[in-house]
């Protein structure tokens, strides 16, 4: 039954990976993949939110393998923020590049702490 459960997150996650990320990226005229790093912070708050509810007993095993593995799972992306990277080094934007491992890496952590944070206000 659990493998359902990621699968069922994984399924919602994934194309709504995909459409936010062409969403954000079609309103920004930039090389820098916004798309991608909007779905990387919400992911990061989202799961920050459930570790804490977890952390709290608020929710189960089975919400954590719902939202945590299947949802953020596939919402979020390490593989196409390093590819997205890689092109913008490959291709002379190394100020962008350089931007996109600096801010994903702190937005992340920020996002993942300001969710765990707001967890544990409301789960005590």
């Amino acid at each position: 039954m659990n493998w359902l459960l990621v699968l069922l997150g994984g399924a919602v996650g994934a194309p709504l990976r995909y459409l936010t990320d062409r969403a954000v990226q079609a309103r920004h005229d930039t090389v820098f993949p916004w798309g991608t790093f909007a779905v990387n912070v919400t992911g990061s708050m989202v799961l920050g939110m459930l570790t804490g509810a977890v952390l709290a007993g608020a929710v189960g095993t089975e919400v954590r393998l719902l939202l945590g593995t299947g949802l953020c799972g596939a919402l979020t992306t390490y593989s196409t923020f390093s590819y997205e990277t890689l092109r913008l080094a490959e291709t002379g934007a190394m100020f962008f590049a350089v931007a996109n491992v600096v801010a994903s890496i702190v937005a992340g952590l920020g996002a993942v702490s300001v969710g765990l944070t707001v967890a544990q206000v409301i789960f005590g």
